[in-house]
């Protein structure tokens, strides 16, 4: 790719990430989904654990889920807005016909979410070490190299609810908000995916979130299902990553010939 092409594919993300920017800036809901919601998760959750006077490390499990799965959802629902607020707005037609693939849409929108979720990942840390001496151990290239994989994580399920609208239309709005959850309870947020019956347990192994949170956990003394969760979780985002885009891809040319687009913009 030459230098040129480069620059222009670098406006093209950085344009969606300024129009997510512009889109939610004058947003309460935005503000209010990124600060109190976390914050009142973790709270909740860490004070059922003094009251069920759990240990240190059943207390550190929990939070660490809590933490993870406050994250993944502020920063999705980022790029599952690159289809949902066109298609509230009734303009779906016009980001559908726009010539920028839709990696650069997602990508956009994905940086915008990962910043959003940095923010709260920060002050879910703050929170967590002041009011439950919960500490993060990890050194810093771990930390970045977990953050990395969950907000990743968090890419594949909003491109996954771009697909679902595209493909239903107004039904599949609801997992925007609904997806993240469903995914909680095979990933082992609040608890390791080894209780879960099968086929439920593999799969849970086969969620890259699995992994992401066994690599985080190991650093405090939790045993992991694999000797290298990283790589799994490495492995499974990058295979799921590809093969979403080509699907989206997909989906997008599919909506323009079924005059979904239409039905969704007007």
């Amino acid at each position: 790719m030459s230098l040129l092409n480069l620059q222009r594919a670098l406006s093209g993300v950085l344009a969606f990430t300024y129009r997510n920017y512009v889109l939610t800036k004058n947003e309460f809901y935005s503000i209010f989904e990124m600060l109190f919601w976390p914050t009142i998760s973790l709270i909740s959750v860490g004070l059922l654990g003094e009251f069920l006077y759990l240990e240190k490390d059943a207390v550190a499990f929990i939070i660490i889920g809590v933490i993870t799965l406050s994250v993944i959802q502020i920063a999705q629902i980022d790029v599952t807005y690159v289809m949902l607020l066109d298609m509230w707005s009734m303009s779906l037609k016009y980001i559908i016909v726009t010539p920028a693939p839709f990696y650069r849409m997602v990508t956009g929108a994905w940086l915008f979410g990962s910043l959003r979720g940095v923010i709260a990942l920060l002050l879910l840390i703050l929170l967590s070490s002041w009011l439950f001496e919960f500490n993060v151990s990890l050194p810093l290239a771990a930390m970045a190299i977990f953050v990395a994989g969950i907000l990743l994580s968090a890419m594949l399920i909003g491109i996954f609810n771009c697909i679902l609208i595209l493909i239903f239309g107004r039904r599949a709005e609801i997992f925007a908000w609904t997806l993240t959850a469903i995914v909680m309870l095979f990933c082992g947020i609040y608890y390791p995916v080894t209780i879960l019956p099968e086929p439920f347990r593999t799969l849970g192994l086969l969620i890259p979130i699995t992994h992401y949170l066994e690599y985080f956990r190991s650093f405090y003394g939790f045993q992991t299902v694999f000797p290298d969760p990283l790589l799994i979780a490495t492995a499974e985002t990058i295979i799921y990553l590809v093969f979403l885009l080509f699907v989206a891809e997909i989906s997008m040319l599919r909506a323009r010939k079924t005059g979904l687009v239409l039905k969704l913009s007007g």
